[in-house]
């Protein structure tokens, strides 16, 4: 037996912005004996960490190529604009691309909505990371549209945000090497989909154990060669009750003989 079968584990790699604490818990409560170890990775190295190994399985942002990829799409982020709390969005409850024309957008170099057109003015130079761009539009020097997760992720005392009503979408999906489709892959997509411990899919339940057989019953004992049994009290014993004896022949009559007719 090699270490790894001795000893497995499970590496699963997330981009920011996801939250797998729910799918860890159920993997602890479900394969306790199999450690997971969390990978937190940019947008950016996700993908480069799945084929070389860095992770079995990993939570991405679309899109993926399914070249050597495997990926489910699981869920799609509302879009919001990252702004300072005294700004004039604010006041309402969400805005649309052209309620930001007059606005500097940032756009970081790890943005993961993919504009065809960003809206607004452009900034002299592109932030490197998200995080930059928070702490750009905190400094007053523009406005930054990002996926919920990441404005909860950056949240700051001093900014809110509001969804965007016709912005690209980020979709976040489970991603991992198509040829690496281990049984604890499977094990953890079974999970993530929502599969019950006993289902058939993925990798298949132990075998339940055998029920002991039951016991044969007793064999109530024959009645031709064994004592009889007592009647109860009140029934009938098959002798004709007129007979007033025991003991005669069937059929034997008892008593005086009735006269004939003269």
């Amino acid at each position: 037996m090699t270490g790894s079968e001795a000893s497995p584990s499970f590496k699963l790699a997330y981009v920011p912005g996801v939250t797998p604490a729910k799918w860890v818990r159920i993997w602890n409560e479900r394969l306790p004996d199999v450690p997971l170890t969390l990978v937190a990775v940019s947008v950016a190295e996700a993908f480069d960490v799945l084929r070389e190994g860095g992770a079995d399985a990993g939570f991405v942002r679309l899109p993926v190529d399914r070249t050597d990829l495997s990926a489910i799409p699981l869920y799609t982020e509302t879009t919001v604009v990252v702004v300072p709390k005294d700004h004039v969005v604010a006041a309402v409850d969400q805005v649309s691309t052209d309620d930001l024309a007059d606005d500097i957008v940032l756009h970081p170099l790890d943005d993961t909505l993919g504009w065809e057109r960003l809206p607004g003015q452009p900034a002299i130079e592109r932030p490197a990371t998200t995080e930059d761009a928070v702490d750009l539009v905190a400094a007053g020097i523009g406005v930054l549209v990002v996926p919920q997760s990441l404005a909860r992720l950056h949240h700051r005392k001093d900014l809110t945000y509001r969804p965007v009503t016709d912005a690209p979408e980020s979709r976040v999906a489970l991603s991992w090497p198509e040829e690496k489709t281990t049984d604890l892959v499977e094990d953890f997509i079974g999970i993530v989909r929502g599969r019950t411990v006993n289902s058939t899919r993925g990798r298949a339940p132990a075998p339940a154990p055998a029920e002991p057989k039951a016991k044969a019953k007793a064999k109530r004992p024959e009645t031709g060669g064994g004592a009889r049994r007592k009647p109860a009290a009140g029934k009938a014993t098959g002798r004709n009750p007129r007979s007033g004896g025991s003991g005669g022949a069937k059929g034997t009559k008892r008593g005086k003989p009735r006269r004939g007719r003269s």
